[in-house]
């Protein structure tokens, strides 16, 4: 159960584990959570939906929430954000751990 403001519940999130970890089958990996909440946040993406996403209205990526899930917390994988917004997390990843 989240306490205060922790992003919560069972929600789409956006994996950010680098690629060559994905292809060695990891049991944990890393998300950035979404919300339809839309804030004026600097830590927070806004994505708006596309045929590629398959959101169904305006969410945004809270960055500030990145959080290591097992894999097996996965349901399933119901669209790709693609090289532009993925971009976006993660250079505000880097900004919020100084990276």
């Amino acid at each position: 159960m989240p306490t205060g403001s922790e992003a919560g519940l069972r929600r789409p999130a956006v994996v950010v584990t680098a690629a060559r970890i994905l292809g060695g089958g990891p049991n944990v990996i890393q998300v950035v959570p979404l919300t339809r909440t839309l804030r004026q946040n600097r830590s927070e993406v806004r994505l708006d939906p596309d045929e590629h996403n398959q959101l169904a209205e305006p969410s945004a990526a809270q960055c500030q929430h990145v959080r290591s899930v097992a894999t097996s917390r996965i349901h399933a994988r119901t669209g790709n954000v693609g090289p532009v917004s993925l971009g976006e997390i993660r250079e505000t990843l880097a900004l919020l751990m100084d990276l």
